[in-house]
């Protein structure tokens, strides 16, 4: 009888399309067919926003608590949704390969970043890119903006009147990984670099998370094909410095860690909420090899000596604490 692996997810069509791709992926390497298992998790329920009902953190809880249910047996988040802190009862079974990290502007009228109008609207439910938005362009008004893509796409270019209820709005800040795991990515106008618009630690990467015990050895051998060394190294290093700076996965905080010529980067700025005042430290670290340890390793020496350069710059006056589960 062929083995059955649940896996978690929540319901929206981003959770649902790179779950699929995911889990395309487990089942022809575990041999095993899948079951998905919608699970739907307050940030999904609630239109308040993300930093008042407790960040980003608020994706991932159900799903975990799903997870230590034994209603699944691994769930799939999106990397940046999932808090710093390791759980005693879980594990990070896997971080498949990522996709493109950046941010996109989706605006009316093919506008770019540069070329929005002064007082043009832009919605975005992010402290952190409100805070870009503040730096780069203060002249515009960011306005807090919730829902799925569809809904936030819908209040820019309209179309189905159901997805786009409110005042309409110049342009959107979405993740481009998001836009192109949907196949929406011709929404976007502008593609924002990283240099100068760096993202949420761990965006464009997913997370497989499975209970800490051991499970089968069908599904720990998938676990082990999706898993990407040199990804699970930069996103540790782009998280290692929010959990260095105790911030939250909403605070107004980017990071961008990348491997090159046998040495690990890493740019990290933290922002004012109004993105008046912005801190940026760079290093590098060179792994003593390509092996998963020795990554690792360089990822946590890099991590150290951004954070101790930010703390020392004033930058716990910028974020705020993170939220305690």
């Amino acid at each position: 009888m062929t083995a059955v692996i649940r896996v978690g997810t929540r319901g929206s069509a981003l959770a649902m399309a790179q779950t699929r791709q995911i889990s395309e992926r487990i089942a022809k390497a575990a041999g095993a067919e899948i079951e998905l298992v919608p699970i739907t998790t307050q940030g999904d329920t609630s239109r308040a926003s993300l930093a008042s009902i407790g960040g980003t953190g608020v994706f991932a809880a159900a799903l975990r608590e799903a997870l230590l249910a034994g209603e699944c047996d691994l769930v799939v988040h999106s990397l940046k949704d999932l808090p710093t802190a390791e759980h005693e009862g879980l594990r990070l079974g896997a971080v498949p390969k990522r996709v493109d990290a950046r941010d996109v502007l989706c605006a009316r009228d093919g506008l770019t970043l540069a070329t929005l109008p002064e007082g043009a609207r832009v919605g975005t439910g992010s402290p952190r890119r409100i805070a870009q938005l503040g730096a780069a362009r203060p002249d515009v008004v960011a306005v807090d903006l919730r829902g799925n893509i569809d809904t936030r796409l819908g209040r820019v270019f309209g179309g189905d009147p159901s997805t786009g209820s409110g005042q309409r709005l110049d342009a959107v800040v979405l993740a481009a990984a998001g836009l192109g795991r949907i196949g929406r990515l011709d929404a976007a106008t502008d593609h924002l670099s990283l240099d100068d618009w760096p993202t949420a630690p761990g965006q464009g990467a997913l997370a497989i998370e499975v209970r800490r015990e051991r499970g089968g050895p069908d599904l720990e051998r998938a676990l082990e094909a999706i898993d990407h060394a040199a990804t699970r190294a930069t996103v540790l290093a782009e998280r290692l410095v929010l959990a260095g700076l105790e911030a939250g996965c909403a605070a107004p905080v980017g990071a961008t860690a990348f491997l090159e010529d046998e040495l690990l980067f890493l740019t990290a700025s933290v922002y004012s909420a109004d993105g008046t005042r912005r801190l940026t430290s760079s290093h590098a670290a060179t792994p003593e090899s390509r092996s998963a340890a020795d990554l690792a390793d360089a990822a946590r020496d890099v991590a150290d000596r951004v954070v101790d350069e930010l703390l020392g710059n004033g930058a716990a006056d910028l974020v705020p604490p993170e939220e305690q589960p």
